[in-house]
């Protein structure tokens, strides 16, 4: 049950007729999962702590370095050297002290992750390669998990919903197929701190989605921003009868 003081500190979310008493509430129930505190994670744990998700678990190996403050907007210049999982929980604490967290300071293999799946309602794939989102889909789509999955790199970014447990929904290797990583990163490529921004806000509004069942999600639907010409473009997407990894689901 929420209580008064979660009344009124949800009470703008509340007020929409999607969400209501019933909507929060689910999301004081949910449990989700976020791979990388980067800059897609930064505004997915924020905004999920926010509308009141009550439990999340942060994974990231990774610690705090000054080139990661023009983007990663959870981390303050006094979390330097701090690993990430640690910093971006301090940030949620002081946002809402409601949620409870759990940190994960090192890299999960798909026996671990399957363990957590088992645990959570959704996965959000905040990584920032193709090897760990490979990963994170075959366990999603094994352990019929939702994944909501970003990606951003220059003025350029991608939005999907993987749901396994929607007959059909194709998964992200129906649109990739698995090869080597050759994935590129901010780090050579570079990346405008507001794209990932967008991305990442939009990956937190697909997990409440989600986790409430309101609206339409990204299912079966690829979502692009050029953000040097502000524009959008929606690709639908079909399973892959012959994907190994949901073809067989």
């Amino acid at each position: 049950m929420l209580t008064d003081d979660q009344l009124l500190r949800y009470s703008r979310q509340i007020m929409l007729a999607d969400i209501d008493i019933a909507g929060q509430e689910a999301l004081q129930q949910a449990r989700v999962l976020i791979v990388g505190l980067g800059g897609l994670g930064s505004p997915v744990a924020m905004y999920l702590a926010a509308a009141g998700v009550g439990e999340l678990i942060l994974v990231d190996d990774d610690s705090v370095e000054l080139s990661n403050l023009q983007r990663q907007v959870i981390h303050h210049s006094n979390c330097l050297g701090v690993a990430k999982v640690d910093s971006a929980a301090q940030r949620i604490e002081s946002i809402n002290p409601h949620v409870r967290v759990q940190c994960v300071s090192h890299r999960l293999e798909s026996k671990e992750l399957l363990g957590w799946l088992e645990k959570v309602d959704l996965l959000v794939d905040c990584s920032d390669n193709f090897s760990t989102r490979f990963m994170l889909n075959r366990c999603c789509v094994a352990q019929n998990t939702p994944l909501v999955s970003g990606a951003a790199i220059r003025m350029e970014g991608q939005l999907l919903t993987v749901d396994p447990r929607v007959e059909s929904s194709p998964c992200y290797q129906c649109l990739y197929p698995e090869a080597g990583d050759d994935s590129l990163s901010c780090a050579e490529s570079g990346v405008l701190a507001p794209v990932v921004g967008v991305i990442g806000s939009m990956q937190a509004l697909e997990a409440i989605k989600v986790l409430t069942g309101v609206g339409e999600t990204l299912v079966g639907r690829l979502m692009i921003f050029d953000a040097k010409n502000m524009q959008w473009q929606t690709l639908k997407l079909k399973a892959d009868a012959n994907c190994p990894v949901c073809s067989t689901r």
